[in-house]
């Protein structure tokens, strides 16, 4: 059975609303993929945009892969006898949408204010010094789909340490959320993989750098405190 709404991210929430669609999660995340893949390969060949293509592409896979462990994280955080409270904040709050919105409004006025200021622009490296509309309206598109996800994975971390630190679980249970935890991890650390590309931008790759460390530290503090409060 589909998890009802209001246990459900926003991002699962409009998939299983549209009319007509009744598709699995795990065919969602392939169309997700196929279109947006498909998109960045087209535009770059028609602009001749190879190496932006690359930077797209990683930015894709790291969204893709983030889609994934929404869902995996989702199906351990539903599992019983996970608290009501806890499904309540992690889904329901939709504070991830809003740390999604500061992130992406950040991302933005950096490369379209503070970059170009500094001296240097990201945009411009990658798509010239007169980017296509098309190419900047699908770059906007994929960063906002990735600042979702990355929204996504820093409330979860923060909730599961409000979790473990607010109730105890049984043996069974702290198993279930400890992988719920370690896929958090896991997510964090596959964001590792747009370093390359901001490594010239000390701005941005600090932000990156320190949210995934940020994000460790919650979760390993979480996973603590799950171990030590096992009843």
């Amino acid at each position: 059975m589909r998890p009802e709404y209001g246990e459900t991210w926003v991002y699962e929430s409009i998939i299983g609303a549209l009319p007509g669609v009744d598709i699995s999660r795990g065919a969602a995340i392939a169309i997700q993929l196929a279109v947006f893949e498909t998109a960045v390969l087209a535009l770059a060949w028609y602009y001749d945009l190879w190496n932006a293509a690359v930077a797209g592409t990683a930015a894709v896979v790291v969204a893709a892969v983030g889609s994934v462990e929404m869902l995996r994280i989702s199906r351990a955080a539903r599992a019983p006898p996970s608290p009501e409270p806890y499904r309540r904040l992690l889904f329901g709050s939709s504070v991830e949408v809003v740390l999604a919105v500061l992130a992406f409004v950040a991302l933005v006025t950096h490369l379209f204010v503070f970059d170009p200021g500094a001296g240097g622009s990201l945009v411009e490296t990658l798509f010239g010094p007169e980017p296509p509309i098309l190419v900047v309206y699908l770059t906007l598109l994929i960063l906002w789909d990735l600042c979702y996800r990355i929204g996504t994975g820093w409330w979860t971390a923060v909730v599961a340490l409000w979790r473990s630190g607010r109730y105890r679980f049984d043996a069974d249970a702290v198993d279930t959320l400890r992988r719920a935890d370690a896929e958090t991890l896991g997510f964090a650390a596959v964001q590792l993989l747009l370093v390359p590309f901001v490594v010239d931008y000390p701005v941005l790759l600090a932000a990156l750098v320190g949210h995934v460390l940020a994000v460790a530290v919650v979760v390993a503090l979480s996973l603590t405190l799950l171990t030590l409060r096992e009843r």
